[in-house]
């Protein structure tokens, strides 16, 4: 996998005069069943969040309210991520570093995962999963 491979999804948004709606199917507009929802809030002025890579995990970032930056890392190139429209998801594939900051106030951010949560999937470790990835 590569930073390239982490792109961005157009998510349906119905507009009237009562305000927008977006919503998300699985497998019709994230490329993955999903298995687990979470969301981050109320996070202070100057944190990072995330900072991992999963070694089987897809997930999809939608950014519900503000802004934040996705730094992303394959273990050769890095590509950092503005996210700030609640209709765009991004979807970052397995063995892809993952880092977010850069957080406007209030941001509120939903996660898509692909399955149920298990720390053994998890790479914490920046020097681990550069060696997984084989990279130099």
């Amino acid at each position: 996998m590569s930073v390239h491979d982490c792109t961005i999804i157009t998510l349906p948004k119905i507009s009237d005069h009562r305000g927008n709606l977006t919503f998300v199917e699985a497998e019709r507009h994230v490329p993955f069943d999903v298995r687990r929802v979470f969301y981050v809030y109320d996070i202070p002025s100057g944190e990072q969040r995330g900072a991992h890579a999963h070694e089987r995990l897809h997930q999809a970032i939608i950014c519900l309210s503000g802004g934040l930056d996705v730094a992303l890392d394959d273990g050769t190139e890095q590509r950092v991520v503005h996210l700030n429209r609640p209709w765009f998801a991004l979807h970052i594939p397995p063995r892809i570093w993952a880092a977010e900051g850069n957080f406007d106030p209030g941001t509120v951010y939903l996660v898509l995962a692909s399955d149920l949560y298990d720390a053994s999937d998890y790479y914490r470790d920046y020097a681990v999963f550069r060696e997984a990835v084989g990279a130099s």
